[in-house]
C-alpha cells in the first residue's frame, strides 16, 4: 500500500503520515493508531505496543485472533464512511430477520381473498 493511499484509509494527511514514519511524531493519539490500524487490517494494540502505550493486553501466545475475514475488510475499506455506514445498516437489518427469513425457509404470508 502507498503512503498516499494509507493517508487516505486513515484518514491523516500524508505530510503527518510521513512525520510518523520518520519517528518526528513522538505521541500519536490512540485515535490515529486506531485509523491507522484499521486502513492495514492489524490488530490496534500491536500499533499501541509500538507506540509505546502502556498495558496493551497481548495474548499469551502472541497472536491476535482476527474474527473478520481480511478480504471482507479490504472490500469495505474501500467504500467511503458514508456507504460503509449505510452498509452497516443494512447488515444490522439482516440480524432482526426471523431466524426462518434467514435460513432461507420461505415465509408464510396471508391471503388476500377477493370481495
Amino acid at each position: 500500500m502507498s503512503q498516499s493511499n494509507l493517508a487516505v484509509q486513515g484518514n491523516l494527511s500524508q505530510g503527518y503520515l510521513s512525520q510518523l514514519e520518520n519517528d518526528e511524531v513522538q505521541n500519536p493519539s490512540a485515535s490515529v493508531i486506531f485509523h491507522l490500524a484499521q486502513a492495514l487490517h492489524v490488530d490496534p494494540r500491536i500499533l499501541m505496543e509500538a507506540a509505546g502505550y502502556a498495558d496493551t493486553a497481548r495474548p499469551e501466545d502472541g497472536e491476535y485472533e482476527v474474527t473478520v475475514d481480511p478480504e471482507l475488510m479490504r472490500f469495505l475499506a474501500s467504500y467511503p464512511r458514508e456507504q460503509q455506514s449505510s452498509l452497516l445498516r443494512l447488515l444490522r437489518g439482516f440480524e432482526r430477520r426471523p431466524a426462518s427469513a434467514r435460513n432461507g425457509a420461505p415465509q408464510r404470508r396471508g391471503r388476500v381473498r377477493a370481495v
